[in-house]
């Protein structure tokens, strides 16, 4: 079907927008632009956090352009944001829809990491207190911008069972949602370089003896130690979502546009008179997108036009480097990973 034609299909209970219909196709990409903003969903006085966080679910269900992170040690739900406006549809369709009155915090930017070089690292079976039955090794390389992440292996695929593998590959896309700053790592290739397992094993005619013998389980706790170690050794560098931008505004604002403009990090690249308008293209740091808006009515006397989206991402280049708290059982902490994971710490 073209393009542009509407369809009428039935039966699909689980399909969501923006999940493919049939083969997809190498050459169609995303249709939406990353959400560059983050904030906390602050339920009022007498609302259970579970209920809101209910609530939340099933509007991420409906609705692509919302995702949520909770964080369980706080009990607190984060929503991604494409702007300040989608806090509004959000909090008036909780009230709406399920009686729960919301507020939020502070919107942030959503940055993400990329690694700044190589790191490896491996830990071998009952070596080094390490308290699982598997040998994990893994690199940490940068790869091209927009990339993603790539998984390769260096050792044998028949090496161990592939469910091991699998395992490891998994978890390693898990843990790579939270960086060193816990912001999502992208745009690297991690390669397994050293495995390692011991065979179902018993004593005698016993039966499966869990504590001699390696399961999924081993690598899936395993691996983030182990990734965390190389990413620690490869350095991230943390970036943050860049808008393009297009204005337009009487000519003679333009002297107040400008230094405004420097003030809130956003860089012209071209300016364009066009009798007594001027055009301005450019970039603006996403978590500047909605000072620029509340502050252009009045350097343009409210004949400013404002457009902008998501362009890319930049390292942070100013302050201190934004960073995020943890959400999982934070591997970059040994002693308190173990803990959580085992609820012992090896020597």
């Amino acid at each position: 079907m073209p393009a542009g034609r509407i369809a009428r299909l039935r039966g699909l209970a689980d399909i969501r927008v923006g999940d493919t219909i049939g083969a997809p196709r190498e050459e169609y990409g995303h249709f939406f632009a990353p959400p560059t903003l983050e904030t906390v969903v602050v339920p009022a006085p007498g609302v259970d956090p579970g209920t809101l966080h209910l609530a939340l679910g099933r509007l991420a269900e409906q609705d692509p352009l919302i995702a949520l992170r909770h964080d369980e040690r706080r009990r607190e739900t984060s929503v991604s944001l494409y702007g300040e406006v989608q806090k509004e549809v959000v909090q008036d369709t909780l009230a709406e829809e399920y009686g729960i009155d919301v507020t939020f915090r502070a919107t942030t930017p959503l940055c993400i990491e990329r690694p700044a070089g190589t790191g490896t690292a491996v830990e071998f079976i009952r070596k080094d207190g390490n308290p699982f039955i598997a040998t994990v090794g893994l690199r940490v390389d940068p790869a091209p911008l927009g990339s993603g992440v790539d998984f390769r292996l260096e050792v044998e695929l028949g090496a161990m069972p592939y469910a091991f593998f699998k395992a490891v590959e998994d978890t390693v896309r898990d843990t790579l949602e939270q960086g060193l700053c816990g912001w999502r790592v992208t745009d690297c290739t991690v390669t397994m370089t050293h495995s390692g397992y011991w065979p179902r094993a018993s004593h005698g005619h016993q039966p499966f003896d869990r504590s001699m013998s390696s399961t999924g389980a081993d690598f899936r706790g395993l691996t983030p130690l182990v990734l965390a170690e190389a990413l620690r050794r490869a350095g991230t560098v943390v970036c943050e979502p860049v808008h393009r931008f297009r204005l337009e505004a009487p000519a003679d604002a333009l002297g107040a546009l400008l230094p405004a403009l420097a003030g809130l990090g956003a860089v012209p690249r071209t300016t364009e008179t066009r009798g007594g308008l001027c055009l301005l293209d450019g970039t603006v740091p996403a978590a500047r997108v909605h000072a620029l808006e509340q502050r252009l009515p009045g350097l343009t006397r409210g004949e400013g036009e404002l457009e902008s989206a998501f362009a890319h991402y930049e390292p942070v280049g100013y302050g201190t480097v934004p960073r995020r708290p943890r959400t999982d059982h934070h591997p970059l902490n040994r002693s308190e990973y173990l803990l959580n994971v085992t609820r012992r710490v090896a020597g």
